[in-house]
């Protein structure tokens, strides 16, 4: 049985409580990946051909205002 399998088979044996406590804990840790990720996408220059795209679209008139 692999990881993943395993983790699904322990998460499936938690009661009320620890479920709760571990939907919390995996919902802090998976922002704080995405987080990660975004910010090494930033760095890294990943997101400037959106940020370009979007600049773009704002100076033609395909925007609106928030």
């Amino acid at each position: 049985m692999g990881n993943v399998e395993q983790l699904e088979s322990q998460v499936r044996g938690l009661n009320a409580d620890e479920l709760r406590a571990f939907r919390n804990w995996f919902a802090q840790f998976d922002a704080e990946a995405w987080d990660r990720q975004i910010e090494a996408d930033s760095k890294n220059g990943a997101l400037s051909p959106l940020a370009d795209r979007a600049l773009a679209d704002h100076a033609a008139g395909r925007s609106t205002t928030l």
